[in-house]
């Protein structure tokens, strides 16, 4: 239980640090995206780009929960739900400010991209079973 708790939490840390860098390297890779932030005035290009560094960071947080709690398989899920709560307020408040299908891709692939990370991970080492002689 102390593992499935941990991974959860350090599922959530992880995906904000990641999306936080990651958007921090979109406005020095791409021109204009600094510029366009402050009002959400986004192009078509930097919509999906957002919606990249999105999916990479779920992918990363699921892969990390999984890392941790390789014997909770739900955990990765309850992080997924845990977040999309979390951004379904978000996104109502941002809902003029976005195309539809922004909306939902984002909100439709978190769960999803979460678990999908999850499984991609590699099995965390178990440490081996003292032998008994």
């Amino acid at each position: 239980m102390k593992r499935a708790i941990l991974a959860l939490l350090a599922g959530l840390v992880l995906w904000v640090v990641a999306i936080s860098v990651l958007n921090r390297a979109l406005r020095i890779a791409l021109a204009g995206y600094a510029a366009a932030e402050p009002t959400m005035g986004f192009t078509l290009g930097m919509l999906w780009s957002r919606l990249l560094i999105g999916a990479l960071s779920s992918l990363l947080a699921g892969a990390l929960a999984r890392w941790i709690a390789p014997a909770s398989p739900r955990v990765p899920l309850l992080l997924g739900i845990l977040l999309l709560l979390a951004f379904i307020p978000v996104h109502l408040r941002l809902w003029s400010l976005f195309p539809l299908w922004y909306h939902l891709v984002f909100l439709g692939t978190l769960v999803p991209l979460i678990v999908l990370g999850s499984r991609l991970s590699p099995p965390r080492p178990m440490a081996a079973a003292p032998v008994r002689s």
